[in-house]
């Protein structure tokens, strides 16, 4: 079990001490969607659709593994030990994506770096974020650590993939700049978070790792039937929106096609990211009533993919990127504060590692339907008329357990 810090920081680091973390989540989340508005390029350039879209996935791929390996460790082991390396993988990734354009096994290597040291940030780096807004280190405020911890991670995500979109639609060096910038910003923030104070004592009981890996509180039903049926569709929203659509849209956008998909993604972090600052104003403990907002719009979101994808309106495009992106900000503050809720000190990060290990198989999505529509002739907007039933499906059960059992 976890143990915290009983020892009093200083007053700079009360203030201060989480700010080193979220730079480092910001960099690395940065890192790992600034692949997303390249898609385009990449297809561009001559690679099958599927291929490119197996590329996005392959990012889950080091996700998931250093989700569930690397988040319970760290409950026992300490934060940093296990924070401190996700800023060196994510620039090793970026720096094999600038010198691997023209080639698919390093572009896989590099996102699956990428996906490392993403899957640590958010387990291990979420956790210490949300260790590090409470007592001793801060003043107690409910659901301050989650909501820092979320906002970094959008933040992240938006400004990589517009910064990436830029440069690639009109910088120098198209292939590579973007991710040249990202190595640089992730070196500098690791030399920040090596001075940020532990929150985990290690209790000195060698010889258990099994049992550091197991994660009890995962099977509690709050987590089941309603944080897992809002992570199922936190990601498979952002994919839909800035993987598919834009593609689907390159004969509407061909002047300046990089930067439309840029555009997307920048709108549905960017209305992801706004909305979590307010979640806290929806959310009601002791209730799912953040989960069920979120998806109601998740579910709206996707027939308005169906719509996109009948009638390739741009306007239609950018109102589901919106209609998603809040969909996706409100869910994810409502997940990681369910999880605050179950989650003692000593599984906390176990608990995050299984929620975004779920959330990130909606990153398969986009392949999937590629190998549906290439392969079946199965069109985008009946698929997406589908995924909308299910969601509809996973928002009855999250309103059937709207309340929590005393």
């Amino acid at each position: 079990m976890a143990i915290l810090t009983t020892e009093r920081p200083s007053a700079v680091s009360v203030s201060r001490a989480w700010l080193g973390v979220s730079a480092a989540m910001v960099a690395i989340a940065w890192g790992g969607n600034e692949f997303t508005p390249l898609l385009v390029m990449y297809k561009a350039h001559g690679l099958a659709l599927t291929a490119v879209d197996l590329l996005l996935f392959y990012y889950v791929l080091g996700i998931v593994p250093a989700l569930l390996i690397g988040g319970p460790l760290s409950d026992r082991f300490g934060r940093r030990p296990l924070m401190l390396p996700a800023p060196l993988i994510a620039a090793a990734g970026s720096l094999l994506l600038a010198a691997g354009a023209d080639s698919v096994p390093m572009l896989a290597a590099g996102r699956m770096l990428c996906g490392v040291a993403l899957g640590l940030a958010m387990a291990v780096g979420g956790s210490w974020l949300k260790e590090l807004s409470q007592p001793p280190f801060a003043a107690a405020t409910t659901g301050k650590g989650a909501r820092r911890s979320a906002m970094s991670l959008t933040a992240g995500f938006a400004l990589g993939a517009g910064v990436a979109g830029t440069l690639a639609q009109w910088g120098p060096l198209p292939d590579s700049t973007a991710y040249l910038v990202n190595a640089a910003l992730c070196v500098a923030t690791a030399f920040w978070v090596a001075r940020t104070p532990e929150t985990v004592t290690r209790p000195g009981e060698p010889g258990r790792l099994r049992d550091d890996l197991r994660i009890p509180a995962a099977g509690h039903r709050r987590f089941l039937r309603v944080a897992v049926p809002i992570a199922l569709w936190l990601f498979t929203a952002n994919a839909t929106a800035y993987a598919v659509l834009p593609t689907l849209m390159l004969p509407r956008v061909q002047q300046a096609p990089i930067a439309f998909s840029a555009l997307v993604t920048m709108v549905t972090l960017g209305c992801g990211f706004t909305i979590q600052s307010v979640a806290r104003r929806i959310d009601r403990p002791g209730t799912a009533r953040a989960a069920v907002v979120a998806l109601v719009l998740l579910t709206t979101g996707m027939v308005l993919a169906a719509w996109t994808a009948a009638t390739l309106s741009i306007w239609v495009t950018l109102l589901t990127a919106v209609v998603l992106g809040s969909g996706y900000g409100i869910g994810l503050v409502a997940g990681l504060q369910q999880i605050e809720r179950i989650a003692g000190p000593g599984d906390l990060a176990g608990l995050n590692a299984v929620f975004y290990s779920v959330s990130y198989l909606g990153f398969g999505v986009p392949a999937v339907l590629s190998a549906l529509h290439s392969g079946l002739g199965f069109g985008y907007p009946a698929m997406y008329l589908v995924t909308a039933a299910i969601a509809a499906g996973c928002l009855a059960l999250v309103a059937a357990n709207y309340r929590e059992r005393i």
